[in-house]
């Protein structure tokens, strides 16, 4: 396209992100073109609604109900409206008439991420995704560009800004989750239906994009353990707060054997792991790669302004190649690794137990955990609050795989001695 004039950008929605992209293809042309190597011509923004308010920085001679005619005449499709269809058939058409595409759309890449990446590598144009993953933050470009040289041996992060508000609340503010989650709302962290973040679905298609990147295979959203937010309790707060731990909502890809293990669940991080002090709606991102070692990136992960910067920046991209010909990484997806269930993770485990309180009771449950082939790291007992007939038993194991563990706590919860099973998470970051 070198020598041809202003790339002509379409913006797919306009949304709290589509107008705060507008807002800067408007207000920050100038720069925007340079860096660039041309204009960018903002040609039309498609909407559901061309009669529904908008902010004053949209032109409103600019929106049309037409999505296809302005995909067909786009150099750039910017896709910020979400969801699955329409969003899949017009990435599709713009791909297959040679426009490149900018999206947001984390839900249709973790469900149907290779059908898109076939379509840019036959057009022979780009399909950029950095704001699909954690907001402002540069993560995409580091794991497919920077780190391709390197062999990344795990990906643990807090990649939803709600789940992460909702718990920060409930350890600092010693709210209960209810509480903080209706906080949240208020604030705009958290949408009226909360159900994809506070169960763990953002979170899910987030990891499954990650771990495609990162190990270099095709990682769909259904092979995603996925454990939301909804069981912890103030208790659990508080306990990690007396063991030194913070509960925080994890994305976990990791190498386990000749396969791959993604999760997502809340998990108990140590106050000096650095995602611990990740606070309120930020995200971050523990990238661990053998030859460069621990890689942490963090930022807003959520919100217009901070989205909408992590997609202008693939814009100026993707239009730069536009201008000077060429075009981005395609999907790399060498290596082919099968995707494990998450009983094949290696992780620990914190268990409470309320048990009966006289003797002979420690005994049976270390009986119980010895059979499985699982050892404590630490044990300790207090006096149930509630009852003086009871104690609870809070424990620690040391790593064994989530099959053995999991076993282990059904053994446990089967015996006479032991009355409820109070709480059960996982330990990260150790």
């Amino acid at each position: 396209m070198a020598g041809s004039g202003a790339v002509r950008v379409a913006v797919l929605g306009c949304g709290v992100v589509g107008t705060e992209v507008v807002r800067l293809l408007t207000q920050q042309g100038a720069d925007l073109a340079a860096r660039a190597g041309a204009p960018l011509e903002l040609v039309g923004i498609a909407v559901r609604d061309v009669a529904a308010p908008r902010d004053q920085v949209v032109d409103r001679a600019l929106l049309t109900s037409d999505a296809e005619s302005l995909v067909d005449g786009a150099d750039v499709v910017v896709e910020v409206m979400g969801g699955i269809e329409p969003a899949r058939g017009l990435i599709l058409r713009a791909l297959r008439g040679g426009a490149s595409v900018v999206t947001a759309n984390k839900e249709l890449l973790g469900k149907d991420g290779p059908t898109l990446y076939a379509a840019a590598d036959e057009a022979g144009v780009d399909l950029y995704f950095e704001a699909a993953v954690a907001g402002a933050i540069p993560i995409v470009r580091p794991v497919r560009e920077s780190l391709a040289g390197d062999r990344v041996t795990r990906v643990l992060g807090i990649v939803n800004g709600t789940t992460n508000y909702v718990l920060d609340q409930m350890t600092s503010g010693g709210l209960e989750l209810g509480e903080a989650l209706a906080q949240a709302q208020e604030l705009g962290f958290a949408e009226a239906d909360p159900t994809a973040d506070v169960e763990g679905h953002d979170a899910a298609a987030k990891a499954a994009i990650l771990a495609s990147l990162a190990f270099h295979t095709r990682v769909s959203v259904a092979q995603v353990h996925r454990e939301g937010i909804m069981a912890v309790t103030a208790d659990d707060i508080a306990r990690a707060t007396a063991t030194g731990h913070v509960v925080k909502l994890l994305a976990l890809a990791e190498r386990s054997g000749d396969g791959v293990v993604v999760r997502v669940h809340p998990a108990l991080v140590p106050q000096e792991h650095p995602l611990a002090s990740v606070r309120g709606s930020f995200n971050a991102v523990f990238v661990q790669a053998e030859a460069a070692g621990e890689l942490m990136f963090y930022g807003r992960g959520a919100g217009g302004v901070p989205t909408a910067s992590a997609v202008l920046g693939d814009v100026v991209t993707v239009a730069r190649h536009k201008v000077n010909g060429g075009k981005g990484p395609i999907e790399s997806r060498y290596a082919q690794l099968p995707a494990r269930p998450v009983s094949d993770a290696v992780t620990r485990y914190q268990v409470v137990l309320r048990v009966e309180d006289r003797p002979g009771v420690l005994a049976q449950v270390w009986q119980a955990v010895a059979e499985r082939g699982v050892s404590i790291e630490t044990i300790s007992q207090s006096r149930a609050e509630d009852d003086g007939e009871y104690a609870d038993l809070q424990m620690v194991t040391h790593a064994a795989t989530d099959a053995a563990l999991s076993s282990t706590v059904s053994d446990m919860s089967e015996l006479s001695v032991v009355v409820d099973v109070l709480s059960v998470l996982r330990v990260e970051g150790v």
